[in-house]
């Protein structure tokens, strides 16, 4: 009489959870080595970026700051989070620009697509009050709350093809100008949760204006600074609308273009997160018997994504 062939053992639930458990174990430590790559990478790459701008203090005798609101390459499980200017920003200014003597020049790198206003309000009242000579760079572009604090310069240095932006206020990611029109077309139809936002708006655009006129009205006329500063807040354009150099030259405002290489040599050093492929691609030409410039830019900055003040 045949035996019956004995069955395999099973695996029981114990092994399967020790695989896995090793499984996380490994995974886990990969994680950790590709980050402490990644940390050195972070700490040669500040080392790099405080290099340039101990060089450019040196050049221009002055304090140089840098406010470059950048995702970057390198960030936890791959998350980039894209970065505006926050109260965080405004402290270590502020105590950058405590620390400048009171007639040193100071020379902030602005890369920004805006931010809370309060911050952005507390930098250019800092830098409006400070003694020396203020000059802020835009190498790409400086918007909404970017430009506010750009207004507090004596002197601002843009690129050729860099912008700057309105400064109309966004209640809950809305345009302060596009909900008072909303209520004013529904007038009585307008619910309450509308109509209480409208009230912040209306209070918020006031606000903001009159802060830009005081701003403005430090190097020009009172009347020319309360129209620049109604123009500039009242949302006539959308909050992403480019002013260009010859358009803010055309405001009022005191821009030149004649941006140091430093400059762009500091933004090379803020990378940009790259996909599986680029999404622009060239080969620098140069004429024949020319050295080639040590800022040769790479990929094209993305422009602002969308409404953010």
């Amino acid at each position: 009489m045949a035996m019956p062939a004995a069955s395999p053992p099973r695996m029981g639930i114990w092994f399967h959870l020790a695989h896995f458990a090793r499984m996380v174990f490994w995974l886990l430590l990969i994680g950790l080595i590709l980050m402490a790559v990644a940390g050195r990478f972070d700490t040669s790459q500040q080392q790099a970026r405080t290099a340039l701008v101990e060089q450019f203090q040196a050049e221009r005798k002055s304090r140089v700051i840098a406010l470059i609101h950048r995702q970057e390459r390198d960030s936890v499980l791959g998350v980039q989070v894209s970065t505006s200017i926050g109260i965080e920003d405004s402290e270590a200014i502020l105590r950058a620009i405590r620390l400048t003597p009171d007639d040193q020049p100071i020379d902030l790198i602005l890369h920004t697509p805006g931010g809370l206003v309060l911050a952005a309000e507390q930098i250019a009242m800092a830098l409006a009050e400070h003694k020396g000579k203020v000059t802020v760079f835009v190498p790409h572009y400086a918007m909404s709350g970017g430009t506010l604090i750009a207004m507090a310069a004596q002197e601002i240095v843009m690129d050729r093809n860099a912008v700057l932006g309105p400064v109309d206020p966004q209640i809950g990611g809305v345009a302060a100008s596009s909900i008072l029109q909303v209520v004013q077309i529904k007038k009585d139809r307008a619910s309450d949760e509308t109509l209480i936002m409208a009230d912040m708006a209306a209070k918020a655009r006031v606000q903001v204006a009159s802060f830009v006129a005081d701003l403005l009205s430090r190097r020009m006329e009172r009347k020319q600074a309360e129209a620049l500063a109604v123009a500039m807040s009242e949302g006539r354009w959308t909050h992403d609308f480019p002013i260009t150099v010859s358009s803010a030259r055309q405001l009022g405002f005191p821009v030149t273009t004649d941006m140091p290489r430093v400059v762009y040599d500091l933004m090379d050093l803020y990378p940009q997160p790259t996909g599986a492929r680029p999404s622009v691609l060239y080969v620098p030409v140069r004429n024949p018997g020319t050295r080639p410039p040590s800022d040769e830019l790479g990929p094209s900055q993305p422009p602002p994504q969308g409404p953010r003040q």
